[in-house]
């Protein structure tokens, strides 16, 4: 489960929707209802996770910035180790701006070309996590998957068809990206809405 709470979730009791919405708006109607009995999972709207309830408490406010130093400028710049051959940073090292803004440029290129192809990725491992974790003992969930990840979006509809309405629903609009051919259009409407 996630260690920090999502800005969007839905919740279920069982096979039904009871929340869905900006967490603290979950957060409250979830506490109006008798969760007893147990049964409950929260989802995050964007990944598809089970997330913890009740929420993780917010970080408290960060310190106060200390005073400049030398170096670079706080950019939200990310030091992290890269591992390339020697024609790799042979190359790099010919770029205009260095290594580092050769990368920056590389990675914005990439992020630009394939931005269709990983949102469609994104949503079929977004609506597996949903699947597994409250649909996994359904009647063709298998099926579902395989349609699922084969982009298949009739054989989907049609494995889901049996399932409950909440779960259906909301497995198809967590869904809705995985069966796009050239990458994200407007979204669609929010079956919580």
């Amino acid at each position: 489960m996630s260690a920090k709470s999502p800005s969007r979730c839905t919740a279920f009791l069982g096979a039904r929707r009871v929340a869905f919405g900006a967490c603290d708006e979950v957060a409250r109607a979830l506490g109006a209802l008798d969760l007893s009995a147990g049964g409950l999972l929260v989802f995050d709207d964007a990944s598809g996770a089970l997330v913890d309830y009740p929420f993780p408490a917010p970080p408290p406010d960060a310190p106060v910035a200390a005073a400049p130093q030398v170096g670079r400028p706080r950019l939200g710049v990310v030091a992290r180790e890269v591992t390339l051959l020697p024609r790799h940073w042979d190359w790099l090292a010919r770029q205009p701006g260095g290594a580092s803004a050769a990368l920056r440029r590389l990675v914005d290129e990439a992020r630009r070309v394939h931005a269709g192809r990983d949102a469609r990725r994104e949503a079929t491992e977004r609506a597996y996590r949903f699947m597994s974790a409250i649909a996994g003992g359904f009647p063709g969930f298998e099926e579902a998957a395989r349609a699922l990840f084969a982009h298949d979006a009739e054989a989907f509809a049609r494995q889901i068809a049996p399932w409950p309405p909440d779960v259906q629903a909301h497995a198809s609009w967590l869904a809705r990206e995985a069966f796009m051919a050239t990458g994200p259009a407007a979204p669609d409407a929010d079956p919580n809405d």
